[in-house]
């Protein structure tokens, strides 16, 4: 008997203690949103060459960031993706020259990749790599020293984080040109 009435206590703790996380989680909600919106508004100019300031537009329903100069001519694009990391999610702001030819940019939002090994994703050095990359044909990982520009180098210790990384940029650009080609959006 005792046993029951203490399987009842650990129930009821857990219902209240996990209502109180939901309910703390519902009102952070907001502000960690508006948080990301701010952090990625931050980060444009940046990672788009001659970007001063963006707007937000809707392409294949899905928001994207046309960055712009002083004058307001468009200078690039800015997506942002998300894929499955090592670990967990990881959130990426991708910069794109107007063509969607070239990456200019790459900044990491949010990821909760191994400490040492895979958050090395979010280190200037590693996202550098990326930098003036062709997204034609789509990139690769590689354990070795880059062989063409198709190829950017892993982080050693933390090849999947770096695959994640590419696999995210490669599934985004694509999306993200079929979706400009149907909707004519230049």
């Amino acid at each position: 008997m005792k046993r029951l009435a203490e399987a009842w206590l650990v129930l009821v703790l857990a219902v209240v203690f996990s209502s109180g996380l939901a309910l703390v989680h519902a009102q952070l909600q907001p502000r960690i949103e508006r948080n990301k919106a701010d952090d990625t508004e931050r980060q444009i100019p940046a990672m788009v060459p001659g970007a001063i300031r963006s707007e937000a537009v809707v392409v294949g329903g899905q928001k994207v960031y046309r960055a712009l100069d002083a004058a307001s001519v468009p200078v690039g694009w800015v997506l942002p993706a998300r894929g499955q990391g090592f670990a967990d999610r990881i959130e990426l702001l991708i910069g794109l020259d107007p063509q969607v030819s070239l990456i200019t940019g790459l900044y990491v939002l949010e990821q909760k990749e191994t400490p040492g090994l895979g958050d090395n994703i979010t280190q200037s050095w590693f996202r550098e790599r990326f930098k003036g990359r062709p997204v034609g044909p789509p990139l690769r990982a590689v354990k070795r020293a880059p062989a063409n520009d198709q190829e950017i180098q892993a982080i050693t210790g933390a090849t999947i984080s770096s695959e994640s990384v590419v696999g995210i940029i490669n599934t985004a650009v694509q999306s993200f040109r079929r979706a400009l080609a149907e909707q004519g959006v230049r």
